[in-house]
């Protein structure tokens, strides 16, 4: 399994709403990733689904810079 097929089976949630606002990321996004912004979405994907979603939604601070740059990513 290649990389990107592990993470998109990562993006892969419990959350519908998650599964949606993940696969619309990868379309557009995953290509064009610097491997250090590789890394911060990996790290992203550690995230329990409803702490994901709260980030995401804007509910919770981003906890760093790169996360913070994903997640404007997202919108």
């Amino acid at each position: 399994m290649s990389e990107t097929d592990r993470i998109r089976w990562q993006c892969r949630r419990g959350l519908l709403e998650l599964d949606l606002v993940l696969a619309k990321f990868l379309e557009h996004h995953l290509e064009n990733l610097s491997p250090v912004m590789l890394v911060a979405f990996r790290r992203l994907l550690d995230y329990p689904d409803n702490d994901l979603w709260d980030l995401v939604n804007g509910k919770v601070p981003p906890p760093d810079a790169e996360t913070a740059q994903l997640i404007k990513l997202f919108e």
